[in-house]
């Protein structure tokens, strides 16, 4: 009916939008330091690469008078190497290398200078140092170059981010 108005009962609950039930919970996963905040995130394995990228990085951080937010990734490998099965199924292999790049770290004197992170994530390379960088709303991903038969056969990790971040990315040789 044109005019006519159906009054909402007043012993009815209002139901929250489930939405926002998801945003808030996403948002509180993904909350991060606000000192690191626009920081420098780098890529680092412990290789000479990465550690000359972790360099040029500690340099970027303290000329912005930002954060360093330092991503270590842990391998993934395909399940197919075991079992045979297809399609390919990627799983988590511990990585205990990640509390010995931390300990490295907490006793390096160049890292004294600027506040630093060390974030682990385990899965794709350029994805994780991506969602990281989104995450801390980075200013620039600083990566070491990758060297030898692999990165020409599978693709630099550096080649591949440069494509598809949507922020600076610093490929130090």
């Amino acid at each position: 009916m044109a005019g006519h108005e159906i009054p909402e009962p007043a012993d009815r609950k209002q139901v929250a939008d489930p939405t926002s039930d998801l945003r808030a919970a996403e948002e509180s996963r993904h909350s991060c330091d606000p000192a690191f905040r626009h920081g420098v995130v780098v890529g680092f394995d412990g290789s000479t690469s990465s550690e000359r990228a972790l360099a040029y990085a500690i340099g970027m951080a303290r000329r912005s008078g930002s954060g360093l937010i330092i991503v270590h990734v842990a391998n993934r490998l395909p399940t197919t190497v075991w079992a045979g099965c297809e399609p390919p199924v990627f799983v988590d292999v511990p990585d205990h290398r990640t509390e010995v790049l931390g300990l490295e770290l907490a006793c390096a004197d160049y890292l004294t200078e600027v506040p630093w992170i060390l974030v682990e994530r385990g899965g794709d390379i350029c994805h994780e140092l991506e969602e990281v960088g989104r995450e801390y709303s980075a200013d620039a991903i600083v990566v070491g170059s990758t060297h030898g038969i692999v990165g020409r056969i599978f693709g630099s990790v550096a080649g591949r981010l440069a494509r598809r971040a949507q922020r600076p990315v610093v490929v130090i040789p």
